[in-house]
């Protein structure tokens, strides 16, 4: 066997650290766009809005973490 092995509970808890940062950025971005006035392009927005904050928002509790 080559390489590196972890548990699958360390490898689920790596996936979902990154799931939950991602969210965070994602929140963050749209807030400084809506409350700041900070650049976002429209499609970046619409995307974060209705497709990925949604679906982070479901997939990170499935898998244990928290939102």
């Amino acid at each position: 066997m080559r390489g590196l092995t972890i548990p699958y509970e360390v490898a689920d808890g790596i996936a979902v650290s990154i799931l939950e940062d991602h969210l965070k950025y994602l929140k963050e971005e749209v807030r400084l766009h809506l409350e700041e006035g900070q650049y976002l392009h429209p499609e970046d927005l619409d995307n974060s809005l209705f497709k990925l904050i949604p679906s982070l928002e479901i997939i990170i509790p499935y898998f244990g973490g928290k939102i």
